[in-house]
């Protein structure tokens, strides 16, 4: 519980001390597989998912903010062996802290920090809930074009850091991590410049 009231206390702290802040919905598509794990007679697929939510871009000066973020994202990967095909999806409420550069121009880079809660899953021939772990932990990068009007586009790639789960699946190596490519549109309610 007291990880959970960490993240409000540092935006309340952060919206203190930040000269202006900006208020978004974000909407888009996952591509997301398991990586980091040696998968032997199994072979592993992307699956499309889709992820979208708010943010707040906390801002500091006229090119940096720190801007952190409530996502839903579908995840998972497509596993094939010996003629059968089975899809392992994970839903998360990702929470993802980043710091963001943003040029004249209007482009901009972000890296920062993740934590994911698990909301849900769907794996084939599990009791439900016996799959992945409740939290996932990542690291975000990405890039994207904001504009005048607050209309933007962006994409991310999320690099896992915490196994998905802790289980014993025969072939399957349970020691595999979340790959997940993010492409989306987003729109800031204030300060657009």
């Amino acid at each position: 519980m007291k990880k959970l009231l960490f993240i409000p206390m540092l935006m309340v702290c952060a919206t203190v001390f930040a000269q202006n802040f900006q208020l978004g919905l974000k909407a888009g598509m996952n591509v997301s597989n398991f990586t980091g794990s040696n998968f032997q007679n199994v072979d592993k697929k992307a699956i499309i998912g889709f992820n979208g939510g708010a943010f707040l871009g906390l801002m500091f000066g006229e090119n940096f903010s720190i801007q952190p973020e409530v996502l839903f994202s579908s995840q998972g990967a497509k596993l094939e062996a010996v003629g059968e095909s089975k899809q392992f999806k994970v839903s998360y409420l990702n929470v993802p802290v980043l710091a963001k550069y943003r040029f004249n121009g209007g482009f901009y880079l972000e890296a920062g920090p993740q934590v994911g809660f698990k909301l849900n899953e769907k794996v084939p021939g599990n009791t439900p809930g016996s799959f992945a772990k409740d939290l996932d932990f990542a690291f975000d990068a990405g890039l994207g074009y904001h504009s005048n009007s607050g209309l933007g586009i962006g994409a991310r790639y999320i690099a896992g850091l915490s196994k998905v789960g802790d289980f014993d699946a025969g072939d399957l190596n349970p020691d595999f991590k979340n790959g997940v490519a993010q492409i989306f549109l987003f729109y800031t309610f204030f300060n657009n410049r």
